[in-house]
């Protein structure tokens, strides 16, 4: 086949839940003609009445004007029997995520459908190559993942499996342009492009926790005010729901056969177990009162400024910055080589530990408090302190003072290889750039994926590029050297870029030249 011969015009769509009602409307305004199929008769009935209210509201809002909105609704029928789905030129199903059924699905529309008639699986998490494996023209078969809610997702996977024709990817790329949504390519591995890198933020935000370092609130607080993301890992674990996001984990997990980056953590079990889901029970890890979210406020800031402030030159660049936030706060800066009897010690590690940081430099362990500055601290919308399992009372007190005597919040963590924010952006930029060694994607549609998929204020490759390559790299192999868990050593797509001094975004210069020449 070749992407000539596609002229997709006609939908069928298999599943009439919130995914399949989704990729129907998409499909309708987009002028297309949509066939609903649902093994429950009444469910059809149901999603057009969907539609029809969807449209109506979207009218009345002056979203969508009135003739657009009659025509779209007037594109979508139901199927009764599977069989009518026969002028179909594309059928797309959207039903449970079990494999033995879609291939059952599967075979049984190639018994209904043309033989030109591509077969498109909207599955988040299961081999498009399994899925074709029992048809008889695997090569029309492709993933075709979209996001819930999927009109204001903007994204769309298509995968292709070993045997797919890149032919209908390539016409299934088109089809989403017209209706609106951005398309990215993936290879046909686990969890794709969307689900794969979205395990760098929820399973390191829970290693945090599991350890004890900070609670589920502010480990949130620090991705979203000093990280900058929309929701930290606990909100977005209770936006998407235990009952999703748990299976999800260990699904990719074992499909990468135990994958040490990618070990779910007892802690989203636990509370599955206990009915402890999310936003839609009332309860997660955190409770929802009429939807809202409630939170415990912040206790004060303490007032009692430090006498003087030692800060390491370990790191210079670091120790510049916080050198000027010590400034702005009119604390006198203690210059000596070593630090005096009675000053605060102020480190910054990068991956280390307050505790290594401290021996490494013969410090005196009672006084170091450790500060986070992966993120500009002069901009920063909050600061992140760590503390060793030595320091006093008075020392952490008095920091903490410190760095809020400008206004900016302060979150006081206990010692962690890494802080919160470097942990987990560090194994978020890793697992992007393993995605792009493993060619399971191009840099670009990584990028685009996750800022689309996961709504990440940059995608990881761009996030290490903003950070440094060389940073991230360093955080990695120093976490590396104090846990020794394969979980943190770094992808060779970021250690080999980060020596050349070349951006995580480029692709090998022999490829680029061979796709010129082509």
């Amino acid at each position: 086949m070749t992407s000539r011969n596609f002229s997709i015009e006609t939908i069928g769509i298999v599943g009439t839940g919130a995914m399949g009602r989704g990729i129907a409307q998409i499909a309708a305004l987009a002028g297309l003609t949509v066939r609903l199929y649902d093994t429950n008769p009444a469910a059809i009935g149901a999603a057009r009445d969907y539609l029809a209210e969807t449209f109506a509201k979207l009218t009345a809002k002056g979203k969508l004007d009135q003739a657009r909105s009659l025509a779209a609704l007037a594109n979508v029928s139901g199927a009764q029997v599977i069989g009518d789905l026969a002028d179909c030129d594309m059928v797309v199903e959207a039903i449970v995520e079990k494999l033995d059924v879609k291939q059952a699905l599967f075979r049984e529309l190639e018994t209904v459908v043309s033989g030109r008639c591509v077969l498109a699986s909207n599955t988040s998490s299961l081999s498009i190559t399994a899925i074709a494996a029992g048809c008889t023209n695997p090569s029309r078969v492709a993933g075709y993942h979209f996001f819930n809610p999927v009109p204001l997702m903007k994204v769309v996977e298509v995968i292709d499996g070993l045997r797919s024709d890149p032919a209908v990817g390539d016409a299934l790329m088109e089809l989403a342009r017209r209706m609106g949504h951005t398309p990215v390519r993936a290879k046909d591995m686990p969890g794709f492009i969307v689900n794969h890198a979205g395990r760098g933020m929820n399973t390191e935000g829970l290693r945090v926790a599991g350890e004890g370092v900070a609670s589920f609130a502010d480990i949130d607080r620090i991705m979203r005010e000093q990280a900058g993301f929309r929701l930290g890992p606990f909100e977005l674990l209770d936006l998407t729901a235990l009952d999703v996001s748990h299976p999800v984990m260990e699904s990719i997990y074992h499909q990468f056969y135990e994958e040490p980056r990618f070990t779910p953590s007892p802690i989203t079990g636990t509370r599955l177990a206990g009915g402890l889901i999310g936003r839609k029970t009332g309860e997660g890890f955190y409770r929802y009162e009429d939807g809202k979210q409630q939170v415990a406020a912040e206790a004060p800031a303490p007032t009692q400024l430090p006498h003087s402030v030692w800060v390491s030159k370990r790191y210079p660049q670091a120790h510049e910055a916080v050198v000027q936030l010590i400034a702005k706060a009119g604390v006198k800066l203690d210059e000596g080589a070593a630090p005096t009897a009675d000053s605060l010690i102020v480190v910054t590690p990068f991956g280390h530990d307050a505790t290594t940081a401290a021996v490494d430099e013969a410090l005196d362990a009672t006084r170091v408090v450790a500060i986070d500055a992966l993120f500009p601290l002069a901009a920063a919308q909050r600061h992140t302190l760590m503390t060793t399992p030595a320091t006093s009372r008075a020392a952490r007190e008095t920091a903490h003072a410190l760095f809020a005597a400008d206004g900016v919040p302060v979150t006081v963590i206990r010692d962690s290889t890494g802080f919160v924010a470097q942990r987990v952006v560090a194994t978020i930029v890793n697992i992007g750039c393993d995605i792009a060694q493993k060619q399971i994607a191009t840099p670009d549609d990584i990028d685009l994926a996750v800022t689309l998929g996961l709504g990440y204020p940059r995608g990881p490759l761009a996030l290490g590029d903003a950070l440094g390559a060389k940073t991230i790299l360093t955080i990695l192999r120093n976490i590396f050297s104090v846990l020794g868990d394969p979980r943190y050593r770094p992808s060779p797509w970021l250690a080999r870029r980060a020596q050349l001094g070349l951006s995580l975004t480029q692709r090998d210069a022999a490829d680029t030249q061979t796709e010129t020449q082509q």
